[in-house]
């Protein structure tokens, strides 16, 4: 497992580190939040988003204020120099990527084509 301390390629803003930590304790477990990218949705590729209770060797691990996310490696490469946030809107609360590498993307927010 790669843990980037400095330069890291993809962060985590402090309103998603909350929400991991909030979903993390409701869960009684301290596991890790994995943030992938599948072939598929609307625009050609789908954010996925589900719990992992170890990390794999080629992951990347970025922690902020005790939450822990991990990337494997052929996502990484899509997300390099994105944001992962949560939001909380009038229609609705979700983790959201803002990816500079994304050129288009779908109304649901979970779908982007490069």
């Amino acid at each position: 497992m790669t843990e980037i301390t400095t330069e890291t390629p993809v962060t985590l803003s402090a309103s998603a580190a909350t929400q991991i930590n909030a979903i993390m304790a409701k869960m009684g477990k301290q596991d890790y939040l994995r943030v992938a990218v599948e072939g598929g949705g609307c625009s050609g590729f789908s954010y996925k988003f589900d719990f992992a209770e170890s990390a794999n060797d080629d992951d990347l691990l970025i922690e902020r204020d005790g939450a822990r996310v991990l990337i494997d490696e052929m996502s990484l490469e899509f997300l390099t120099g994105s944001e992962i946030d949560y939001t909380n809107e009038l229609i609705g609360s979700a983790f959201k990527i803002t990816n500079p590498n994304a050129t288009a993307n779908c109304g649901c927010g979970t779908s982007f084509g490069i």
